[in-house]
């Protein structure tokens, strides 16, 4: 399929697995991008870890590789390195997820990818980034969810260390590769010239976790502890209401006067009237908030709320995202013909007048691509033996 994609032309040999790799080189895909999927013969571990249509397709695996081309190396073998080296040749982009040490014993190092190719971006997405003592470690999203405060931040709300409901590490990891990758393309289009970039998902955690939560401890000296109060205060959470729940947020003064005039809750007084003094008694304002809520349905208050131009949500579930009226009236879900039949796709939530994005395709079957890929490597590959098993 021909891709108006932004990234139209650009190739990615993608040697990434898991969610934060994938997801990254999955956008990449949906922009327009050629990205040929290395993997082992055994497939992507995430090939096998939710429910699909057929073994090897689960869902997990579906949505972060769709658009992509599979090619099964067994990078053990010499002809299957002297493949990659083919398509490094060729490639824009090499982005991996293997430890260093590991992508370095392959011999596919920075400086042995620059040497045949020195234009290409090369961008390692790892665990632990190389110059820290945890280098080494292996690394998920829980544990990295772990290192970067956030079991710490839900005990503060809710009185219990937990991991939130969401792979978050791993997917703004592949957020920061994108763009990370994306400058360094930049930077090559105005001066030709490739390089290695760094991406690990501790440090992209650490500093997304201190956007806000770094607060006072930031100075020197410390003028308080590093956390966001609002964020963590414990009646922060949905309110009740008369049938259900509903999220709203009476923040600003512009907000606050507006409610308190149409509502004229008793509890409201001079004590709360500025931002101010709200935030400095955050909890007791949405404890007063919770009472008054339950006085009326889910849908009184939105009809109010909103009348008023203060921000507020129904409390979906995730199922309900698939029949969301906005979201369908925008166009946000592709259907996409697949082997197994159609699959609705979450698509680019990015719009480009000139050169939109969309779903090029849908995930391959393990090694699909493999015969296909080596052709058009043609003379530069030829001899080369792929191990493992390829379907069409």
């Amino acid at each position: 399929m021909t891709h108006s994609g932004p990234l139209s032309g650009v190739r990615v040999v993608d040697l990434t697995s898991m969610v934060m790799g994938p997801y990254c080189t999955q956008i990449m895909a949906d922009m327009g991008a050629d990205v040929i999927k290395i993997e082992i013969p055994a497939g992507d571990n995430t090939r096998y870890i939710s429910v699909g249509p057929e073994p090897g397709m689960a869902g997990v695996f579906v949505n972060v590789n769709r658009g992509k081309r599979s090619v099964v190396l067994d990078l053990r073998s010499d002809e299957a390195r002297e493949t990659l080296r083919a398509l490094i040749r060729r490639g824009d982009v090499f982005i991996h997820s293997m430890r260093a040490k590991a992508i370095n014993k392959l011999g596919f190092g920075y400086e042995d990818v620059a040497t045949l190719n020195p234009s290409i971006i090369y961008t390692n997405c790892y665990g632990y980034g190389r110059r820290g003592q945890d280098a080494n470690l292996t690394a998920y999203d829980d544990t990295i969810q772990a290192e970067c405060g956030l079991p710490s931040v839900q005990e503060q709300l809710t009185g219990e260390a937990s991991y939130v409901g969401t792979i978050m590490a791993d997917k703004i990891g592949g957020l920061t590769a994108l763009y990370a990758t994306m400058m360094a393309l930049f930077h090559r289009e105005r001066t030709g010239e490739g390089q290695e970039v760094e991406v690990s998902m501790f440090e992209t955690m650490a500093a997304f976790m201190l956007v806000e939560h770094a607060n006072g401890a930031m100075f020197s000296p410390p003028l308080g502890p590093a956390v966001y109060p609002r964020a963590v205060t414990p009646n922060r959470k949905p309110y009740r209401t008369k049938d259900g729940y509903i999220s709203a947020l009476v923040y600003n003064d512009k907000q606050w006067v507006a409610f308190v005039n149409a509502v004229r809750p008793s509890w409201a007084g001079e004590h709360f009237a500025t931002l101010e003094q709200r935030a400095r008694q955050i909890d007791t304002v949405y404890a007063r908030l919770a009472e008054t809520f339950l006085e009326h349905t889910t849908q009184d208050w939105l009809d109010l709320l909103r009348s008023l131009d203060i921000p507020a949500a129904p409390v979906r579930t995730l199922d309900e995202l698939f029949d969301n009226p906005h979201l369908n009236q925008a166009g946000f879900f592709e259907t996409v013909d697949s082997p197994n039949g159609p699959v609705r796709f979450p698509g680019t939530p990015t719009w480009f007048s000139r050169t939109p994005g969309f779903i090029a395709g849908p995930a391959p079957r393990l090694g699909a691509h493999t015969q296909e890929v080596i052709d058009e490597l043609g003379a530069t590959a030829e001899g080369a033996v792929i191990t493992g098993r390829a379907e069409s």
